[in-house]
């Protein structure tokens, strides 16, 4: 099986050379792991690896963390660390008291930020990335890099991409960017997929939740699956699959913990005070949600009626994934206020807000646009604006306003 090269490999390299300590956190089975091995084979350095999905490491780490480290020396690579939360102390012990660059690597299924322990142990220790599933850029090349709307960039990537009809498109959403499934390891994504829920997501479920109806929680992520894109609706969740809303909200938290969705905060400020408060969901893995939503082709995806929805969760999960990839934070949101006036995406950087609209057509018409104005008011300039879709070349309304096919993302 080829091995598919990740564009945080040089960000992660730089950071190794800077850093004591560097956390890579995603789902399972994006690739974490073997990126990792890949690495390792070309330092020439003799590092250690262990797995905590090991029972017997994990209950040493665990209950003796500084026997673990005495027998597992730096340089190590500890898999899936967030099984021994009680490492993280000495961890920060063997860093401040030899300084080395690049003597710990770790991954974990668990996003950072809602990982117990790490926080307080490794603040200013750690560089942090997040690895999502196979992005569009390392699977069909071209110039990688952080999405932006500068013409420029668009142009240079334009050179090396080539032209992607609505089907091909689809065939992308439907098929996702799981590494095993993208390189053919596995050629029936219906099995792939039910084994990855039966295996990985129901475990690492029941260990943030103690306990939970396998059953329950499949209705529950399919009811989640079928709203993406949309602004949360936990009553609506609860209902269909017969839970209280509390626990909607806690199942929530743990497909988030286990970055497995992402959510899109509403744009507001002081001077748009009529803007709506809810966040929308998005899956970071379009394929999970055609497995979970059961689409049984790519075809019927596209025609059905979650296709707008499946687009826009595409075009922004591969955005999210461009900045993470080259270890950066995205600052994307939505607008919708109260006069029901949208705009499907807005990024925010350098003082700008560029708005993005998405759109499931070859020929986008100008009146797209007229939504734009509305961030007119708000503090932050208005940058370039853009209409992403399937047109097959970059082009433009206007100076301020471009046309950008969803393939030079």
């Amino acid at each position: 099986m080829d091995y598919i090269g990740r564009n945080m490999q040089d960000v992660f390299l730089k950071l190794n050379e800077q850093y004591p300590a560097v956390l890579i956190t995603g789902p399972r089975q994006v690739g974490k792991t073997t990126m990792l091995q890949k690495l390792m084979e070309l330092e020439g350095r003799n590092r250690n690896y262990v797995s905590l999905d090991d029972l017997n490491e994990r209950s040493l780490a665990k209950s003796d963390p500084a026997m673990f480290l005495q027998i597992h020396k730096p340089p190590i690579f500890i898999d899936e660390v967030q099984y021994a939360p009680e490492l993280f102390t000495y961890i920060k012990i063997s860093v401040d008291r030899n300084q080395r660059p690049g003597d710990f690597w770790l991954t974990g299924s668990q996003l950072f930020k809602l990982m117990g322990g790490v926080q307080e142990s490794l603040a200013g220790r750690v560089a942090l990335l997040h690895l999502s599933s196979l992005s569009q850029q390392e699977i069909y090349g071209g110039q990688a890099g952080a999405f932006t709307l500068d013409l420029d960039w668009l142009s240079m990537r334009q050179k090396d991409i080539q032209p992607v009809s609505t089907p091909q498109l689809f065939d992308r959403i439907f098929l996702g960017g799981m590494p095993a499934l993208v390189s053919k390891k596995y050629e029936d994504r219906n099995i792939f997929y039910s084994s990855y829920f039966n295996t990985y997501l129901e475990r690492d479920v029941r260990d943030l939740s103690g306990t939970v109806d396998s059953l329950k929680f499949l209705n529950f992520i399919t009811a989640v699956a079928a709203r993406a894109a949309q602004m949360v609706n936990y009553k609506g969740i609860a209902d269909d699959c017969d839970i209280d809303q509390t626990t909607a909200k806690s199942w929530l938290r743990i497909l988030e913990t286990l970055g497995v969705i992402f959510y899109l905060h509403p744009y507001s400020n002081n001077v748009l005070k009529r803007t709506v408060k809810t966040p929308k969901l998005y899956f970071y893995d379009t394929g999970l949600v055609c497995y979970l939503t059961k689409w049984s082709s790519a075809e019927t995806a596209m025609n059905g009626a979650m296709n707008g929805a499946l687009l826009e969760n595409y075009v922004v999960s591969e955005i999210q994934k461009s900045y993470q990839n080259t270890g950066k934070e995205a600052f994307l949101y939505y607008y919708r206020d109260k006069d029901a006036k949208e705009i499907d995406l807005l990024m925010e950087g350098d003082g700008q807000l560029y708005p993005i609209e998405i759109k499931k057509t070859a020929t986008p018409e100008k009146k797209l646009i007229n939504a734009f104005s509305v961030i007119e008011k708000s503090p932050l300039q208005r940058g370039t604006g853009a209409v992403l879709c399937m047109a097959e070349k970059l082009s433009a309304f206007n100076q301020e306003n471009l046309i950008v096919p969803i393939s030079l993302i």
